[in-house]
């Protein structure tokens, strides 16, 4: 009986090494920089508080008031310069009442300095004429003028004859009467004539004056 030999023929290259699935190690990409968005906080620092001190004024004080006014002021202007040199004070209960006693009392004053000033127009107004002798040449024509002072002068002669033969016209009138107030026409020849006396920032007083010849 034949012998059927079986050959088995195996070539390197049928045979086929089993495949391994070798799994890929994730790909780690580098972290990008995180960047925080921060707000950037602006501190304002705290201005200082101004300190402002209530002050009664002693004396004028320019570009501020003047005597006896209450202001405002910074404080370290007061420390430094009003305190120092007794321009100024700070206000206190007791010192708000006596400026408002002062007060009361230059209320006051001005009153009696008006109703003198009103008193001293109804005498010149109420005289009748005023008369002033001057040389004279030919015709109406005077030597020289009326000036102010002479005016000064024949009002207090008058208030003293005044005074000696009505006194209670004049009680009460004791301002002396300043050429400063008063406003002389130009007189030049004898006549009648209208002076102005500005007794006070309220009243004005129309004097009549009569010039004659000696």
């Amino acid at each position: 009986m034949a012998t059927t030999s079986l050959t088995l023929s195996w070539r390197s290259t049928s045979y086929s090494h089993p495949i391994k699935h070798h799994h890929k190690p994730p790909i780690i990409e580098p972290t990008r920089p995180i960047h925080l968005k921060t707000s950037t906080i602006q501190v304002l620092a705290q201005k200082k508080v101004k300190k402002i001190r209530k002050v009664i004024l002693k004396e004028d004080v320019v570009d501020l008031g003047k005597k006896g006014e209450l202001v405002k002021v910074r404080a370290g202007y007061y420390r430094n310069f009003l305190l120092p040199f007794g321009k100024a004070n700070i206000v206190t209960a007791q010192a708000l009442k006596e400026i408002e006693l002062e007060q009361q009392r230059i209320e006051a004053e001005k009153l009696r300095v008006k109703e003198e000033a009103q008193q001293l127009a109804r005498i010149f107004e109420n005289a009748g004429s005023f008369k002033i002798k001057r040389a004279s040449g030919t015709g109406k024509q005077i030597f020289g003028t009326v000036r102010a002072q002479d005016i000064v002068d024949l009002i207090k002669e008058q208030l003293q004859s005044r005074a000696a033969v009505a006194p209670s016209e004049v009680w009460g009138v004791s301002r002396d009467v300043d050429k400063s107030i008063i406003t002389v026409p130009e007189i030049r020849e004898i006549g009648d004539y209208t002076v102005e006396l500005q007794l006070h920032p309220e009243v004005t007083a129309q004097m009549k004056l009569t010039v004659f010849s000696k």
